[in-house]
């Protein structure tokens, strides 16, 4: 299956703030990002979209009709999100660093239970037979997706790297 990855717009917050689940609008438009995309993305891909808006304003300028799911969402941070790293505590954020893929932040999730989710929307995708999709996500996302097609350590695909608005294609 060919796996087409688009990390959303910049959205309208300021850098240095934790976000996760946060459901922002995005800094601007997506007309130039759905244009510049389009010319890249197969005709006959079914596309599939986080519910969140900074995605799902993407996702319906590129397609009518994308599918939502919130497993495609961004890792949730719980009590973290919204707030600047640098008020979240130093302790918090070393027990995080120390054990990024099971530690939880007060309210959130892991690492692994975003893997988890991601992993099981991927199967279902298997199982229905497609043969192209696109998904407009998250960079946390894109890292599970990406990491586990080129077969990394967690603790290797934890450090890619998405710029707003990128393509990568897996699969």
């Amino acid at each position: 299956m060919r796996v087409f990855l688009i990390r959303h717009p910049r959205p309208a917050v300021a850098a240095g703030i934790c976000y996760g689940q946060t459901d922002l609008a995005l800094a601007e438009g997506v007309a130039a990002c759905a244009a510049r995309l389009k010319g890249q993305l197969p005709p006959d891909a079914t596309i599939y979209t986080s519910p969140l808006r900074r995605c799902l304003e993407l996702a319906k300028a590129l397609c009518p009709t994308p599918r939502a799911d919130p497993r495609l969402g961004e890792m949730h941070f719980g009590d973290w999100e919204m707030r600047s790293w640098d008020n979240i505590g130093r302790q918090a954020l070393d027990d995080w660093a120390a054990d990024p893929l099971d530690h939880v932040p007060p309210g959130g999730e892991s690492v692994a239970m975003l893997r988890q989710r991601v992993v099981d929307f991927m199967a279902e995708r298997q199982a229905e037979g497609h043969q192209t999709l696109v998904l407009v996500t998250h960079a946390g996302v894109m890292k599970v997706l990406s990491g586990l097609a080129l077969g990394l350590a967690e603790a290797d695909w934890l450090r890619l790297q998405f710029d707003y608005g990128e393509l990568v294609q897996i699969g």
